[in-house]
């Protein structure tokens, strides 16, 4: 008799996390043992029901979707990671198998494979979407270094390059230099644009 495979379910929306939950439950051997709306609750809830598979919505207050999953496969590297985006940015695949993920899929792809893609990375088999592979391909890699993104991230809220100085404990003149290679970087016009850009191409 094949062991049942217990999954986590980690999505802010209430109604999508239900539906995700209620379709996963249809199959004979996947069981949903916990759900939570936070990506900063998923460490603990993995470590609480002794999951198999995690499967992590990326927007979620707390912290995304790659954020927890690099910390679940710190903690529990025995535990599948399965990243879910209703953003196909190619940025963001990249970023999610840095992280650890063994599986990459759209949310509103079809119940059957993503119940398909759980047993498969359960398997050992990595499972990517596609489309998205293929987009993330013809994107090429983040240009940005790991500072520039965390100064551009700060810089999103509309913070002063003196209030960024602070808050990074770096120099103004510092927070200056990685702004405007940022912005040169992406083609932007100003900081504000690069943002976008940044994130639009899951680069943030």
């Amino acid at each position: 008799m094949t062991s049942t495979i217990k999954v986590l379910l980690a999505e802010d929306q209430s109604m999508v996390r239900e539906a995700l939950a209620a379709l996963l439950g249809l199959e004979d051997d996947i069981e949903v043992v916990a759900q939570v709306a936070r990506g900063d609750e998923v460490l603990a809830a993995v470590g609480a029901h002794g999951v198999d598979v995690a499967l992590l919505d990326i927007e979620m207050p707390g912290c995304t979707g790659i954020e927890a999953a690099a910390r679940v496969h710190r903690e529990f590297p025995r535990v599948k990671l399965v990243v879910l985006t209703t953003f196909g940015r190619p940025g963001y695949l990249r970023s999610a198998m840095e992280a650890g993920a063994d599986a990459f899929l759209v949310k509103d792809a079809p119940a059957a494979q993503l119940a398909e893609a759980i047993r498969k990375v359960l398997a050992g088999e990595r499972v990517i979407d596609p489309t998205l592979a293929a987009a993330a391909l013809a994107e090429g890699a983040n240009p940005l270094t790991e500072r520039e993104r965390e100064v551009l991230r700060a810089a999103a809220d509309g913070s002063t390059n003196a209030e960024l100085a602070q808050a990074l404990h770096l120099s103004q003149g510092t927070v200056r230099n990685y702004l405007s290679t940022a912005i040169q970087k992406l083609a932007a016009r100003n900081r504000a644009e690069a943002v976008r850009i940044a994130r639009d191409k899951g680069w943030l």
